[in-house]
């Protein structure tokens, strides 16, 4: 039903790779998000929520990087356990805080300054407006829906984005103490599509900001785009809501590989969010940013 869908949205829908270092550990860890195109001049939205991890790369090694030099000068103190555990607070770093991210736009562009980024006010939507770039490396643009009154409770619609981090092309420096891409290593992520129908429009203070799907995002999906089977943009992906069933069982025997025990279980029905056309469109409006209606 997506197939030819998923081939158009696919030639302007990129993932973002990310590698993060958290306090006190050597390991690498991968994550993905999404982004897409809604322009040729390199006008890309996502999530709020991925976009802060975008902007806050530089402020986040920089603090690390105070912390560590204040921690080298009273290494030799002879309550240095105190002192150290001062600065940890005053800088707020602690046990699995993240002190390093590095970001790796796939298949954008062959060379880019870092994005300019406007939030949106209150929903998790962000612009990012690429500058100093050289080729394109996206192919076309987004076309978003003209009537949004199309948008309605059992409407099928598709999620385009890259929930599985499958790259490698990264590793921890000892010899810098510091995480860092290579050239090594699987360089792509596949993208993963998701379909399922509307189930409601959820709205904020009597406007309708988000449409809600039967089927869940996926983490690393948050930024991608929501779409029919001609291609058109209904939203993005934003997040995913756990709404308890009341189906709940607790202390129930059951037999589980021909023994039997007791088992509690509190299910709940993960749904997708995703953030309204309309919404966007405005946002891109107001923003003085092109974009296409169809």
């Amino acid at each position: 039903m997506f197939v030819d869908a998923i081939e158009r949205v696919d030639a302007f829908t990129r993932p973002l790779h990310s590698i993060v270092r958290l306090h006190g550990h050597s390991e690498v860890v991968p994550g993905t998000a999404t982004l897409f195109f809604v322009n040729q001049d390199g006008c890309a939205i996502t999530c709020k929520h991925v976009a802060e991890l975008i902007d806050q790369v530089d402020a986040i090694h920089q603090n690390y990087r105070n912390y560590q030099g204040a921690r080298r000068d009273v290494l030799r103190e002879k309550n240095a356990n105190y002192l150290i555990a001062q600065l940890e607070a005053k800088f707020k770093i602690s046990a699995n805080t993240v002190v390093r991210v590095r970001n790796s736009f796939i298949n954008c562009f062959d060379q880019f300054q870092k994005p300019q980024i406007d939030y949106h006010p209150t929903q998790d939507l962000a612009l990012l407006r690429f500058e100093g770039y050289g080729r394109k490396l996206y192919r076309s643009h987004a076309t978003f829906l003209g009537d949004s009154s199309l948008i309605k409770p059992g409407r099928s619609l598709c999620r385009l984005g890259y929930p599985f981090p499958e790259f490698t092309n990264y590793r921890y420096n000892p010899a810098i103490d510091d995480i860092e891409w290579t050239d090594t290593g699987r360089i792509y992520s596949p993208h993963y599509p998701t379909d399922g129908i509307v189930t409601r429009l959820l709205s904020d203070k009597n406007s309708i900001t988000s449409i809600e799907m039967s089927t869940p995002g996926l983490r690393g999906q948050s930024g991608g785009p929501l779409f029919d089977t001609k291609g058109l943009i209904y939203g993005m992906q934003s997040a995913t809501r756990h709404l308890h069933m009341g189906f709940d069982i607790e202390d129930r025997e059951v037999l589980i590989n021909g023994r039997r025990s007791r088992v509690s279980n509190y299910p709940f029905l993960n749904v997708g969010e995703c953030v309204h056309v309309d919404v966007i469109k405005t946002f891109l409006r107001e923003k003085g940013v092109k974009f296409y209606e169809g």
